[in-house]
């Protein structure tokens, strides 16, 4: 009998880490209760942009948005694109509804739990972007098939991007780094790697905004950022 389940976040059907946080203030608990319902990914049914937004539109995705200062950083960039965003912390999730309400970001659509049950109601080819920043690195090899750079996510990010399509992933977690690179590589019929030189994974890219955690990892720990891309190739 082992005492870890083989698979990785596609078969694990779970969710790890923090899911509520400090309680929250009065205004958040009212942006909960009162617009999280009116802009919520629907719970069931083909998850698009016709119905999300009411046309079809350039659509983008990111996994575990934090804050949301990202999420609502490029929605307000590109107001003629859709945005989805699911979370699992409610914290973070009432953040993000505060940067849509100061904001007034009409093309965002939030959901309360796990990105991968949203992203499989998704279209094959729909995605014109993914976004994967910071996530947690599960540092323990034992934990390793937590990570969501793993193959099974990568395959569905694969499926659900069109051709030309765009991943995006943020982290300062060496460990995590290397694991990305080696998983990516055993996809490169999928995916090319956008990079010319190390600069170009050293350095924030234009349209990229610093998120909170990312200014305090850098400011507070000293931590090395690596901004990594790949575009999806015609299948």
């Amino acid at each position: 009998m082992t005492a870890y389940k083989e698979g990785d976040p596609t078969t694990l059907s779970r969710l790890y880490g923090r899911s509520v946080g400090k309680p929250l203030r009065a205004r958040q608990q009212g942006l909960v209760d009162n617009l999280l319902p009116q802009i919520a990914v629907p719970e069931e049914g083909p998850v698009t942009a016709k119905r999300l937004f009411g046309e079809d539109c350039p659509l983008h995705f990111e996994i575990g948005f934090g804050g949301g200062e990202h999420l609502a950083y490029r929605a307000d960039l590109l107001p003629n694109h859709g945005f989805i965003g699911a979370e699992p912390f409610l914290n973070g999730v009432a953040q993000a509804l505060t940067h849509v309400v100061e904001q007034r970001l009409a093309n965002i659509r939030l959901h309360h739990g796990d990105a991968l049950e949203v992203l499989a109601r998704v279209p094959d080819g729909a995605l014109t972007m993914i976004y994967l920043l910071h996530p947690d690195p599960w540092p323990k090899a034992r934990h390793a098939k937590r990570r969501m750079m793993n193959d099974g996510p990568i395959s569905l990010f694969a499926d659900k991007l069109k051709p030309g399509g765009e991943l995006r992933l943020g982290t300062d977690h060496a460990v995590y780094l290397r694991h990305a690179l080696m998983v990516m590589q055993r996809h490169s019929e999928r995916f090319e790697w956008i990079v010319e030189g190390s600069s170009s994974w050293q350095n924030r890219p234009a349209g990229w905004c610093e998120t909170r955690y990312e200014q305090k990892g850098r400011e507070k720990f000293g931590h090395e950022i690596w901004y990594l891309r790949w575009r999806r190739t015609p299948t």
